[in-house]
């Protein structure tokens, strides 16, 4: 028979809440050790991904998804649309590796705010590397895709399986956790930005740095496959908002007025500057964003049981037996789409 294989791919690329974060010692390697829950949530970048006779192109597309207010002209040039985007480096790396002939053209639509903790790069990377096997007709080995998502960075590996995991070593060791209700919170990104090797820094730097670090562990020991409430994961902390520098007045003044506006727990995702807070059930989300007193930029997400959602759309059939390429075949398909949430 012949395989599928399409012209063009498109992925929604999740973003990453972090239902509290411990940090542990330096390690060999430079990398830290790390507890974790990691959250897939709804707030998407969209990638497509079209095959191309040679070499690699990135068209960045800014949209706005906020319910209030905007992410300021500058937030875009934390983007980069050349080499130094991950979906060029994970494409560029992938096709390397596999011998993968020709290219492709990409083409992201950005929703996700950039360095904020949210995992959107690490996504977009995950879904620049799905796409390309998805129009080779390629698979890879979890150890295949284990090897390359840690040399694009150490979110990369959680944002392909996504959903609920507990993560560990650097971020990559995942255990899949299932939450006992469905997560619903209000994203809030500040003007100002955290500088992640900066914040690892003074991680290293304090005295107390590992005073809980044990209790981390034994909690990662323990929390296994069973179902774990997100309010209580939550409360576990964040070890970087202890962190923040001159910025912890700012965050501080944030979680107040997020607490204000009706909602839970306010949190730093990842090592921030983006603070989330959980909407207390029955509540009314539109409610919650007209008391909520402040300019930054306002998401409302619910937790997702994947990180990446694949759209394969128009594809063409290998020749075989003297079939011409793009020809249909009896029971090829013309087009297959999967409904996107």
């Amino acid at each position: 028979m012949s395989r599928p294989i399409p012209r063009t791919v498109t992925i929604e690329a999740r973003a990453k809440l972090n239902l509290g974060l411990a940090v542990g010692p330096r390690r060999a390697d430079g990398f830290h050790d790390l507890v974790t829950v990691f959250q897939s949530v709804t707030l998407a970048d969209t990638l497509t991904a079209r095959r191309s006779a040679r070499g690699f192109t990135l068209s960045v597309r800014h949209e706005n998804a906020a319910l209030r207010g905007r992410l300021p002209a500058r937030a875009r040039r934390l983007v980069p649309a050349g080499p130094g985007n991950l979906v060029l480096r994970a494409a560029r790396l992938v096709a390397r590796e596999l011998a993968l002939p020709g290219g492709a053209r990409f083409t992201l639509a950005k929703r996700i705010p950039a360095q904020a903790g949210m995992g959107g790069g690490s996504a977009d990377a995950a879904a620049a590397i799905t796409a390309l096997l998805a129009l080779h007709g390629r698979s890879l080995s979890r150890a295949q895709r284990m090897r390359y998502a840690l040399q694009l960075g150490s979110d990369v590996p959680f944002a392909f399986t996504g959903g609920t995991a507990l993560g560990t070593g650097r971020g990559e060791v995942l255990s899949r956790l299932r939450l006992v209700s469905p997560l619903r919170a209000i994203v809030a990104v500040p003007a100002w930005q955290v500088s992640t090797p900066e914040a690892f820094r003074r991680h290293d730097a304090a005295r107390n740095g590992l005073t809980h670090w044990k209790h981390n562990l034994r909690f990662a020991g323990t929390v296994g496959r069973q179902r774990v409430e997100a309010l209580t994961l939550i409360r576990r902390g964040n070890r970087f908002e202890q962190l923040l520098g001159q910025h912890r007045h700012d965050f501080d003044a944030l979680c107040a007025r997020l607490r204000a506006a009706g909602l839970l727990e306010p949190r730093l995702t990842g090592s921030g500057s983006a603070v989330f807070a959980i909407v207390p059930r029955g509540a009314s989300v539109r409610e919650i964003v007209g008391r909520f007193s402040g300019g930054e930029p306002l998401y409302e997400v619910r937790s997702a049981g994947r990180g990446l959602r694949l759209r394969i759309q128009a594809p063409t059939t290998r020749p075989r037996n003297g079939n011409r390429a793009g020809a249909p075949t009896s029971g090829a398909r013309r087009g297959r789409r999967t409904r996107a949430s």
